[in-house]
């Protein structure tokens, strides 16, 4: 069903309707209509790495690992999973007229914010810093979550528009300041791309953009995304956002003037209870019923599209047994395993290959279920810790394991006084023949305005630095001073920097994030050799956070691999291998206003099979305006066996190759276009830590 047969039936079916229940309908929670035959509607469900909050489903890995897989076709693969289970669910609760919060097809996701500043704690949420990326497997998250049949599987959400990035601790209130120029080139480009591949639906955001609440910015919500995009599905505020109007924003002095405001600006509906003020500010000629019936409509079109009002509801069949199913699993660790970045290994220490006899696995996120989940989380029937993990992959090794400390405070047990068992970890890893220091945070730390998450670290779930907390530095460091042999592995959602005298003494050094259920095994899959590390790095990570702008300034200036002047720890783009890959015979295939081709032949060279994330960059100069470093364009994932060569190709938008002007319009740029094709960026850390120059090509 197309959306102009579904907006037929809905201006139909909405047409029946007495104003009063128009407007009931433009709430989140909204109610039955017996007369009409409609049952009630919650549209808040979540969805962002599994169906969430509600009951047994497959916890992938985190947004952020998923966008280290720089693979579009598992992130496809990952939603059309997530959909699946979805409809399970949504049989199952329609059958049993369950309709409450969580149980509907509407996602509220995927979080498409640029990851601008890594102090942010609902960065794990997105999908990295970069635009392209951000845009490329966005586009594969909705039409996964999405479908491509008669109707919507489910219905994806692409939030928070436009610009929003924390402060968490000032959301309701705070002001971004953005130039047409960051708008256009950095902010906009994923919602964009999400609204041509023909997103359901799109949330607005908590703060003010320029001086307007974003849910409230008719700038925003209609002639940028209806106008000048063709958005044709539904808007919807955040949770409570309208109430900001009022409470945060002080824009507007009563509930009904804020649901005016959002109302005629063209948020559709409220999450949240501002519009239980319709009828008020209808009556009061605030707004007219043509503005309550036309986002009815937009609402119901969407219902249609899932197919709700058909005598046979499609997906009907499927049943309760797949919810984390057998094959639902295997594509789960088969995303964490492709999550994990690796980033050091010295020698080529990993893979251990069974060498290892004694292990201690070590650390607050050893044994921690949280540290594989991140936030907005199912629940698995089964989750695997790292040490969990390392016992299933290394079965015949004396394994020790120690809690060590606790994420970010120094007693174990407030309650009961006593201190972190640094002693008895040391001397696990004194006995050990290799130590897996598995450190980073967590959701109780890190993630969305985390109530008494503040302090020297913290603050309302963003953080105020980017190296470990000090009881996991201290910790490491008797760990590096205790045993030779220590692997780290950071769980968590962002940058951090574990100091230098870790960095220098780890034999390897891995990245998992939040690496969903099966996590532990994924990692010890990676260490073992089972699996081949071929994760990048969604985000770069800094030295510190002294080399950042000011976290609530959201100009782009000095920000992400794109803008930055200084050298980095890691790059974006950057992850290691057990094998090696070398490029040849790069050449530009065909060109136009549109689209560049490129081919080029990648060789696996080394002793293993493994999987290349292959990458274009281009950079380019223009006289009248600021332009990137450098402009990731297109990635192609290409697996290959020891020995094998293969051809692929790399097909960018012109569109990633324009120069954005002061006023925000995308210009042809003026100087040269210089293309780059390997497996990481062409920046001087990259070479400096790969020795892999990328190969050059010059567009006409």
């Amino acid at each position: 069903m197309d959306y102009e047969r579904a907006g037929e039936r809905a201006r139909a079916l909405v047409s029946k309707m007495t104003v009063e229940e128009k407007a009931s309908q433009l709430l989140y929670n909204s109610p039955a209509i017996e007369r009409l035959g409609i049952h009630e509607y919650n549209w808040w469900n979540e969805s962002s790495h599994g169906v969430a909050r509600c009951g047994t489903a497959t916890v992938f890995p985190h947004s952020i690992g998923l966008a280290a897989t720089f693979d579009g076709v598992l992130i496809h693969d990952v939603a059309d999973v997530i959909s699946t289970e979805a409809r399970v669910k949504y049989n199952q609760h329609e059958k049993y007229g369950d309709y409450d919060i969580y149980k509907g097809l509407t996602f509220w996701a995927p979080n498409i914010n640029i990851f601008r500043d890594p102090r942010w704690g609902r960065g794990q949420e997105t999908l990295g810093e970069d635009p392209f990326l951000t845009s490329f497997l966005a586009a594969a998250y909705i039409n996964g979550i999405q479908g491509d049949g008669e109707f919507l599987k489910a219905a994806a959400c692409a939030k928070h528009f436009a610009a929003h990035s924390g402060p968490e601790g000032s959301r309701h209130s705070f002001d971004a300041r953005v130039s047409e120029h960051d708008l256009r080139e950095t902010y906009l480009p994923a919602f964009e791309k999400a609204v041509r591949c023909g997103v359901a639906g799109v949330m607005g955001a908590y703060n003010r953009l320029n001086g307007e609440p974003c849910c409230g910015s008719r700038r925003l919500l209609t002639e940028i995304l209806r106008e000048q995009w063709g958005f044709r599905g539904y808007i919807t505020s955040d949770c409570g956002a309208l109430r900001d109007f009022v409470d945060g924003h002080k824009c507007c002095d009563t509930p009904k003037e804020a649901a005016a405001m959002a109302l005629h600006a063209g948020c559709e509906l409220n999450c949240g209870d501002v519009y239980s003020h319709l009828i008020d500010a209808y009556e009061e000629d605030l707004i007219t019923e043509e503005d309550i019936t036309k986002a009815a409509e937009s609402l119901y079109t969407i219902r249609f599209l899932l197919g709700e009002f058909e005598e046979k509801r499609p997906w009907s069949e499927l049943p309760y047994s797949l919810l984390d199913c057998r094959e639902h699993r295997a594509l789960n660790l088969k995303a964490a395993e492709e999550s994990i970045v690796l980033l050091k290994n010295e020698g080529g220490y990993l893979p251990l290959d069974g060498k290892a006899k004694k292990i201690a696995v070590i650390g607050p996120n050893a044994i921690s279920t949280a540290a594989l989940e991140g936030n907005y989380f199912g629940y698995a029937s089964e989750y695997i810790t790292v040490a969990d993990g390392m016992r299933r992959e290394f079965p015949d090794a004396d394994i020790k394991v120690e809690h060590g400390c606790r994420l970010t405070k120094e007693k174990l047990c407030d309650w009961s006084g006593f201190s972190n068992m640094y002693s008895d970890a040391a001397a696990a890893a004194s006995e050990a023949d290799i130590t897996v220091l598995c450190l980073g945070l967590d959701c109780t730390v890190e993630g969305e305005e985390i109530q008494g998450a503040s302090g020297d670290y913290l603050d309302h779930g963003d953080r105020k630095a980017l190296f470990l907390p000090k009881p996991q530095q201290k910790l490491a460091e008797m760990i590096c001073d205790a045993c030779e042999n220590v692997i780290v592995v950071m769980l968590c959602g962002s940058s951090i920097d574990v100091g230098e005298k870790v960095r220098n003494h780890a034999k390897a050094l891995l990245y998992a994030w939040y690496p969903g259920a099966l996590g532990g095994l994924a990692v010890a899959r990676v260490l073992s050799g089972a699996a081949n590390p071929s994760g990048r790095l969604p985000v770069t990570i800094y030295r510190g956070e002294t080399e950042l702008p000011d976290f609530s300034d959201y100009a782009m200036d000095g920000r992400t691999y794109r803008y930055m002047r200084e050298e980095p720890l890691y790059p974006f783009g950057y992850g290691l291998s057990y094998t090696h890959f070398v490029y040849s015979d790069a050449k530009i295939i065909g060109y136009d206003d549109e689209r560049v081709r490129v081919s080029v032949k990648i060789t696996n060279t080394g002793g293993s099979r493994g999987i290349e994330k292959a990458q274009l960059y281009a950079a380019f100069s223009d006289s009248r305006t600021t332009t990137p470093n450098f402009q990731l364009c297109a990635v192609c994932a290409a697996e290959l066996d020891a020995g094998e060569s293969r051809t692929i190709i790399l097909e960018a938008e012109r569109y990633w190759m324009s120069a954005v002007l002061a006023d925000g319009r995308r210009v042809t740029p003026d100087g040269s276009i210089r293309l780059y094709i390997g497996g990481n960026q062409p920046d001087l850390r990259s070479l400096s830590l790969t020795g892999k120059p990328c190969i050059t090509l010059d567009l006409k």
